[in-house]
């Protein structure tokens, strides 16, 4: 949970910059290239987690894969390689996107799927998710092969867990507590 709370002051604290700069909705777009990336790339995920890996490097890789984003997502990534908390990059990512979206009057569903989702699909979780928040949404996909299949949901506080691999660790969890 702290690193959910560390995550949300760092997101905090760029916003507040970008805000100061003007530059809040190129840093969005770069932290959803960020999300974009880490969640499509497991080698990333690895590397951004790997203790082996030193700083220098981790920083050197990040600059060089993000080349070309605003100064304040480039001091982002070196911030948080020298405080070493760079394996909550993407998580402050998505708490920056979630920030900046309550800032402009909207909220962000953010939707983790095995497989990409189609713009149909999309269009029927945006319908649903504003009928049930009364508020201006917009979706964001994430694609994590490890959930099977379903869908994980994530707006705002609220989540709601129906992926296949949920239900297998809900099914494994009562059978060993019936033994």
């Amino acid at each position: 949970m702290s690193e959910s709370r560390a995550a949300i002051r760092y997101a905090k604290a760029i916003l507040d910059l970008a805000v100061d700069n003007k530059a809040t909705d190129v840093v969005e777009k770069d932290m959803r290239a960020v999300v974009a990336t880490v969640s499509e790339s497991k080698e990333l995920r690895d590397m951004l987690a790997s203790p082996v890996i030193s700083s220098t490097s981790k920083k050197e890789a990040l600059h060089k894969i993000f080349k070309g984003s605003n100064a304040i997502s480039e001091g982002l990534i070196t911030m948080l390689v020298d405080n070493k908390r760079v394996a909550m990059l993407n998580e402050v990512a998505l708490k920056y996107i979630i920030l900046n979206e309550q800032l402009k009057g909207k909220d962000v569903a953010f939707v983790t799927t095995a497989v990409p989702m189609n713009a149909t699909l999309e269009k029927k979780i945006l319908k649903q998710v504003t009928s049930i928040t009364g508020k201006e949404v917009t979706i964001e996909n994430k694609v994590d092969e490890s959930i099977i299949g379903g869908f994980v949901l994530r707006v705002g506080d609220l989540q709601y867990d129906a992926s296949i691999a949920n239900k297998l660790n809900n099914i494994k969890r009562e059978f060993t507590n019936s033994l």
